[in-house]
């Protein structure tokens, strides 16, 4: 811990900043065209390079994945939790208690 390694080295491996050009991607492009009618400039522009990379994916698929993620995991406990719910005798649960005529 503490900044050491262990041996086992970076757990990732930062990209080099020249890898990440702005010449080819279209709406980048058409970003720098409009900022320079306005005399501007984005110096940091190529930090927006990496989302429009092919192996990121668009925006629907970035999507589905953020919103399903952990449905798996959740509908198995869901159905874990509702069997064991079921499966447990009548005084025992927090579950549908017939009261009858009597009331409390």
């Amino acid at each position: 811990m503490g900044g050491h390694s262990h041996g086992h080295g970076e757990p990732y491996q930062i990209p080099d900043y020249k890898t990440f050009k702005v010449e080819g991607i279209k709406q980048l492009e058409d970003l720098q065209v409009a900022l320079a009618k306005k005399c501007l400039k984005d110096p940091w522009i190529r930090n927006e390079v990496w989302r429009y990379h092919p192996g990121f994916g668009t925006r629907a698929s970035r999507a589905r994945v953020l919103f399903t993620r952990g449905m798996p995991l959740g509908l198995g406990l869901a159905m874990v939790s509702t069997i064991i719910y079921k499966a447990l005798p009548d005084g025992h649960g927090h579950g549908d208690h017939e009261h009858g005529d009597s009331g409390h």
